[in-house]
């Protein structure tokens, strides 16, 4: 049996041309592959960093529901007689990071309901307690969002290391955006069963301005120093 040699019957140019061709969709089938390779692989790493084997259970979560409500009241009554310096913020924020929204929202009602109740300095007035609670609760589920924003991020590696920049940056930009609107909000419905006058609320406000701000600076750096570390600490000890 006799093989045809494919150069002796298309002209030179010709053979070239379509080993070119062949040459190419070889190259375009490879990158393909490559590059759904490299996809498949931040899929998995990214279902890895989202699901663990203990969140998975109910009765696991609502332990976790309880024991960072349980941390966050422990954690405000410890530093209550410490003005305008706080972890309390921080808890049930890292409660949504490491839940979800759901359960985030549900540790910031339980753990400012007992909290602000029960304070030691006494109840906070009506308009100020359902405010603290929509705060808190709202608090807990930013961070299950803050979650599912940055697992779509190449930069987000809790497994390696979470104090780079990208990530203390959007760390500190949230803890300042939640502890400055607390403040101001905290302030105007406070005032409201004194006055609701404007001239009041900034009264009000700059009278405390130095508290404040101790408050803005606090929150701001413990959610840049000490958040990527909690964070990274608890997702190793769920795996």
């Amino acid at each position: 049996m006799k093989y045809l040699n494919f150069n002796r019957i298309l002209p030179n140019k010709e053979g070239i041309k379509i080993k070119m061709i062949i040459d190419s969709k070889v190259s375009k089938e490879h990158g393909k592959s490559h590059i759904s390779f490299e996809n498949n692989s931040e899929s998995e790493e990214i279902e890895r960093v989202n699901q663990s084997v203990w969140l998975e259970r109910k009765s696991f979560r609502i332990a976790l529901i309880g024991t960072f409500s349980a941390l966050a009241v422990v954690l405000g009554y410890m530093l209550a007689y410490i003005p305008n310096i706080e972890i309390f913020t921080l808890m049930i924020f890292l409660a949504g990071f490491v839940m979800n929204k759901k359960e985030g929202a549900i540790v910031g009602l339980l753990s400012s309901t007992i909290f602000t109740f029960f304070n030691p300095f006494g109840p906070s007035p009506p308009p100020l307690f359902f405010y603290q609670l929509t705060h808190y609760s709202l608090t807990g589920a930013l961070g299950g969002l803050t979650r599912d924003y940055l697992c779509n991020k190449k930069y987000f590696k809790p497994r390696e290391d979470l104090y780079i920049f990208q990530i203390m940056l959007i760390f500190g930009v949230l803890g300042a955006s939640i502890t400055f609107i607390y403040d101001i909000l905290s302030t105007l419905f406070g005032g409201f069963i004194v006055s609701i006058t404007i001239e009041y609320f900034i009264a009000s406000y700059l009278s405390g301005i130095i508290f404040t701000t101790i408050h803005l600076v606090g929150n701001t750096l413990g959610f840049i120093f000490l958040l990527p570390g909690l964070i990274q600490l608890i997702i190793k000890l769920l795996d």
